[in-house]
Parts: C-alpha cells; structure tokens; sequence
C-alpha cells in the first residue's frame, strides 16, 4: 500500500476540510477544518498539519506538534494530536499503514524523542490501533481522553 504525506497548504486545504469521519466518531476528532486554523493561528506550539494520500488521492489527516515545557507540564513533548481516516476510506487497511508510516518516519527524524497520543476512553478502535502500534497507555488523561505514549 503506497502512503505518502503533503503538508497542508493552499493546494489541499479545501479537500482537507471536507474530509469526514462518521457519525459515531464525530466525538472522537476535531474536524480538520478546525485542526488546519489551529496550525495557522495557533503560534505558540510548532504544529505539523498533514494531509494523507494513498497514491494520488487525500484519504485522511494528521498533524504532530511539539509543546514546549510549561507551568501545566515540566517537560517538552511531541504529540500526535490529530489522525483520521475519512469515512469512505475506513476499514481498507489506511489507518494502521498510515500510522506505521507516520511513526517510521517520526523516529527517523526525532529518533531519541518519545510521541505521545490521546484518545476518547469510548475509542476503542483508536486505542487497539495505537497500541498494536507499540504506543502504551500512561494512565493519564488530558481533557477526558486516555494518553497512550510511544517511547524513543
């Protein structure tokens, strides 16, 4: 399966927003079009929108971002704060090699760095996902979604 990444810009933006999950997940993301204001607006953390493609056509969205320490956490940390797959895509395989990609690629260019991850306690396709992914649940939670960490 050919997965590739393109960061969000001018060219996809538009696509990138009309992207959906289902009705029963809409609880479990932000919709993109919010995730892409967040990254343009939103100065304080350096955010990586990103739509995803396999081959030529946009099926999902991530975007990673890296919070530096402060009063709320003592350390820096990188986050996959947003990845899903659109509604007509879901079930194909996508996600999981969307994901295996993503953090093959992450390690590649932050290899001692840990990635952290949340998910909706209700998620439990999302957090299956995760941790077949080697990400582990930390037992915390930020904003009532369970914190799943993937060491470096």
């Amino acid at each position: 399966m050919t997965i590739s990444f393109k960061k969000i810009d001018e060219s996809n933006y538009k696509e990138c927003a009309l992207l959906k999950v289902n009705d029963n997940q809409k609880d479990f993301v932000a919709p993109n079009w919010y995730s892409v204001l967040e990254a343009v607006y939103e100065e304080k953390e350096e955010r990586h929108p990103y739509a995803i493609y396999h081959e030529d056509e946009m099926v999902g969205f991530l975007m990673y971002v890296y919070y530096p320490a402060d009063e709320d956490y003592d350390k820096d940390s990188w986050w996959m704060e947003r990845f899903m797959i659109a509604k007509d895509f879901q079930g194909k395989g996508y996600g999981k090699a969307s994901l295996k990609k993503f953090i093959k690629d992450f390690q590649g260019n932050h290899p001692s760095e840990a990635l952290r991850t949340s998910a909706v306690k209700e998620n439990h396709v999302a957090i299956t996902l995760y941790e077949h992914s080697g990400f582990q649940r930390t037992g915390e939670f930020v904003d009532e979604e369970a914190v799943l960490l993937l060491e470096g």
